[in-house]
């Protein structure tokens, strides 16, 4: 009897029943992700994954007003590069404020490193230091996932990084046992949790990669359940034989293909979109699976590598120095940087000029005054020709330096959003407007790339809907990369999801001043926990490392399963 007097009590106090739900977002309008029509419901979470859309009648321990608002699935970046920002802060803060929920880091991989690697990685870093404390891909994500980290992170593995552990930086090509050991490295690698294989085919040493070879690599990325992401061997003069070649690695691999930062560079190339397409949507007609992401600017950014020719770069960056420091090379390098369209490499330098080359980050500080100009000022300001300037810059930075090269027409931007298996991705870290993040300019991409989709190109422009806006920024990339249970907003699926107002989204950031976060994101939850609420990062640790099919039973049983989504 004195165990009934309590509930006794409660019941005739009118005690309320506990919260059936942990978060219950109330009355928004719900973009689910599926490209079809918004409506009015509820969204419930329960741990990590949604427990009920649409009318809930059951209370939250949470409640969010979402009235008035729209309520998604979290966003995907389809391209980043916070491998080096994420380890020193893990809030991801630029791309938190524009409702990413997972970073999807690709043409490079942190992993696998041989020792020079290793210590080459350590000697380029700039202002954002860190140790080089991991060798495999799955130590490096495996020490994300131990950090407080705020987004989630996927992972792919890089042809060019399997390629430099086994053949080094030259312009060498490899035996039959080498190409043995790097599809070895891309099992292991697929096995640790890489999704696919992923090429950035414009730089050195990748681009000293013949199409067999990537076939070779790409079959065990296919065979593991995985796709092949590329940064092709040229955007702009020879753009219709990239896709082409991309084309041909996909089919002849039996890997799905995604291209990265689809784009038409420099003038003379501004009409070629419409070939390009063509060549994709031929493909794709034929059963092909091959898409591309984008980011939503004119400029893209890289380093003077892009500037000049391969050959002075073959053997990594301390060979590339020391060759600048020759008269006789740098003549060479002159006359290659002055050809228009050279045949054997893509010259950023002739297809943005010095007026259109912004520098963005140093790692000596007597160079960082420049930050923010173009090479033409700073050539003027040293009293010597461009060219030259660029040399210098290098020699003297130790780097490849950062730079911002204006190559794109807004017309072609347009045209790509509007096609329906284009997906986007910043191709940027993801800093905070804060401490050693400011010692550099980033492109205003990283703060303002998603924003500006939902704010400029959605509600102002009206090139495409926000609810196909919505689906291309999470039921697509989830599609394309084979996670099943994000992408979402759907009873069973992990518990990423943004509220956000869609008349009032922007992004701030400008190249003159791109450490500005975007607004208009209020709640951003990940695996139902808060990573940022009303409107401010939370600094929980609510991300977790996303990984392949292949990390579960290995890439047999991946091969067994890849059917389906071929």
């Amino acid at each position: 009897m004195k165990r009934l007097l309590p509930l006794i009590a409660l019941v005739l106090l009118g005690a309320a029943e506990p919260p059936a739900y942990d978060v219950v977002i109330r009355g928004g309008t719900i973009y689910d992700g599926s490209g079809g029509t918004p409506y009015t419901g509820d969204v419930a979470i329960k741990g990590d994954r949604i427990a009920a859309v649409g009318k809930v009648d059951g209370t939250g321990a949470t409640e969010i007003d979402a009235r008035g608002k729209a309520v998604s699935p979290g966003f995907v970046n389809m391209l980043a590069h916070p491998e080096e920002s994420l380890l020193v802060d893990g809030r991801a803060l630029s791309d938190l404020a524009q409702g990413v929920t997972l970073e999807v880091m690709g043409e490079i991989s942190m992993g696998p490193l041989s020792p020079a690697m290793k210590q080459e990685m350590t000697e380029q870093q700039g202002d954002v230091r860190y140790p080089v404390d991991w060798t495999t891909l799955g130590e490096y994500l495996d020490r994300l996932g131990k950090k407080k980290i705020s987004p989630n992170v996927a992972s792919f593995v890089g042809a060019g990084t399997v390629r430099q552990v086994v053949l080094g930086s030259d312009d060498v090509q490899p035996t039959a046992a080498q190409i043995a050991e790097m599809q070895r490295l891309v099992k292991q690698a697929m096995e640790e949790g890489a999704l696919g294989l992923t090429d950035a085919l414009i730089y050195t040493p990748a681009n000293f990669a013949k199409t067999p070879e990537l076939i070779a690599l790409a079959k065990v990325s296919a065979q593991c359940g995985g796709i092949y992401t590329v940064h092709m061997r040229s955007e702009g003069d020879r753009i219709e034989q990239a896709i082409q070649e991309t084309i041909d690695i996909a089919e002849a691999s039996g890997a799905p293909a995604e291209i990265y930062h689809f784009k038409q560079a420099g003038r003379d190339n501004w009409g070629k979109f419409d070939k390009a397409v063509a060549l994709i949507e031929a493909a794709r007609a034929r059963g092909t699976r091959i898409t591309a992401n984008m980011y939503n600017y004119t400029a893209g950014a890289t380093g003077l590598d892009a500037a000049m020719p391969n050959w002075v770069q073959a053997g990594g960056t301390q060979a590339w120095i020391a060759r600048l420091k020759d008269p006789a090379t740098r003549t060479r390098v002159i006359a290659a940087m002055r050809e228009a369209h050279p045949a054997d490499w893509e010259n950023f330098f002739a297809g943005a000029g010095p007026e259109g080359m912004l520098l963005l980050a140093f790692k000596n500080p007597a160079l960082k005054p420049y930050t923010g100009k173009t090479l033409a000022e700073v050539a003027k300001l040293r009293g010597k020709t461009p060219e030259e300037t660029a040399m210098d810059l290098v020699v003297e930075d130790g780097t490849r330096v950062g730079v911002a090269y204006f190559l794109m027409t807004e017309e072609n931007v347009r045209k790509g959003i509007r096609l329906p298996w284009m997906s986007f991705g910043s191709d940027e870290a993801a800093p905070a407007p804060e401490g050693a993040f400011l010692l550099a300019k980033n492109h205003p991409r990283a703060y303002g790339n998603f924003a500006r989709l939902l704010g400029h190109y959605v509600r102002d422009t009206k090139d495409i809907t926000l609810a196909e806006a919505v689906r291309r920024l999470t039921s697509l990339p989830t599609d394309n990369l084979a996670i099943a249970d994000r992408g979402r907003l759907k009873a069973g699926q992990f518990a990423d999801v943004v509220v956000f107002d869609p008349a009032a989204i922007t992004d701030h950031a400008t190249f003159d001043k791109p450490a500005q976060l975007a607004t208009g994101v209020s709640h951003v939850l990940v695996n139902g926990g808060f990573a940022y609420r009303d409107g401010k990062a939370a600094g929980a640790a609510t991300g977790r490392v996303v990984k392949g099919r292949a990390a579960t039973g290995g890439c047999k049983a991946a091969a067994s399963d890849w059917a389906w989504a071929r």
